[in-house]
């Protein structure tokens, strides 16, 4: 196994070879986890910290330079899951459709206080401060050059309704409240649910709403271990990483209850890995340019096959199953009744 990675990286295997790799590998997993314990990883849930190994993960993903995402991304540097009304739809497009759908869903308005957690490179950020000029945006992220990269576009748009805080998760407090507490694509990131809610609810107002927008496994979730040759990914991309299921959240309702929840058909995820791939393949020069940083010494054609890989890993797994085996869950949660006295 350990060889034929070092081949797959190398840029020496098709893409046809590859795929089918990922899917014997996706075969393997949903065989595996058929036998989990969802007692046991709810239990590792809540005894661990908030989050693991985040240096690793802010490494893996959000300290790769700007540039390069600006390359593969869509224009709004929508670093999740898109929605395609039709298959043919540009990325652009698509970034915005999700962007459209999470703001309806979330019961976002104008003039809201709004704590983002896990801002990514501010495409939800940008959104709702234009959407909402008169809303305050709090936004927190674990990388410094997302930060300065989504004040730039701030100050290049005339906006001056968002703060954003560089932090790990782990530390972050504010004695601050909120109507809306959003995150896409960020509770991957983190393990203890239970806590995670617990400071969730102590940001909200009374009558304030979680809103979060995850990938997940139709009902069996697991860690991204990294413990044999064949998990590049948690290696590689999702350190410390968990793979909710669609019940998941569910399952640590003390200080938070479930309002309303939406699935979004994998698909969906797929198409959008799609477009990411054709931007990593139309721009390749521009890329390998990009990769280019004395931080990560890495030869740089490895980078460019392991972003290629990592997306075409995405691409099969979200498309397993006609996207109904993993795929985007959207939750919107509310206070407890014993919680929602006045802050």
């Amino acid at each position: 196994m350990k060889a034929a990675i070092a081949i797959a990286e190398a840029g020496l295997v098709p893409d046809l070879i590859i795929r089918q790799g990922i899917k014997m590998l996706l075969r393997s997993r949903l065989k595996n986890q058929a036998n989990s314990d969802l007692a046991d990883l709810v239990r590792q849930m809540s005894e661990g910290p908030l989050a693991v190994q985040t240096d690793s993960a802010n490494d893996q993903h959000y300290e790769v330079p700007a540039g390069f995402f600006k390359l593969m991304l869509g224009q709004r540097l929508k670093y999740s899951c898109s929605l395609y009304e039709q298959e043919s739809l540009p990325l652009d497009t698509a970034e915005l459709a999700m962007l459209n759908l999470t703001a309806d869903r979330a019961g976002l308005a104008n003039g809201m206080d709004i704590l983002e957690l896990g801002c990514g490179w501010g495409s939800l950020t940008l959104y709702m401060a234009q959407r909402y000029p008169d809303s305050r945006i709090v936004a927190v992220s674990n990388s410094n050059s997302q930060r300065e990269f989504i004040e730039a576009r701030a100050r290049e748009q005339g906006l001056t309704n968002i703060e954003v805080i560089t932090t790990d998760i782990n530390e972050f407090e504010t004695t601050l409240t909120f109507d809306r507490v959003v995150s896409i694509e960020m509770f991957e990131h983190l393990r203890n649910y239970c806590r995670l809610f617990e400071l969730t609810a102590s940001w909200l107002k009374a009558d304030g709403r979680l809103f979060f927008h995850i990938f997940c496994h139709r009902d069996s979730p697991y860690f991204f271990s990294n413990e044999s040759d064949s998990d590049w990914m948690a290696r590689h991309f999702f350190t410390g990483g968990t793979m909710p299921s669609w019940d998941l959240p569910l399952k640590f309702e003390e200080h938070l209850v479930l309002d309303d929840r939406w699935q979004v058909n994998g698909k969906h995820y797929a198409l959008t890995c799609r477009d990411w791939l054709q931007n990593l393949d139309r721009l390749r020069g521009a890329v390998l340019q990009d990769l280019k940083t004395e931080d990560n010494p890495e030869p740089i054609k490895r980078q460019y096959h392991r972003w290629r890989m990592f997306v075409m890993a995405c691409q099969e797994l979200f498309a397993w199953n006609n996207g109904e085996e993993w795929f985007v869950g959207h939750y919107l949660m509310k206070l407890r009744p014993s919680e929602a006295s006045p802050h």
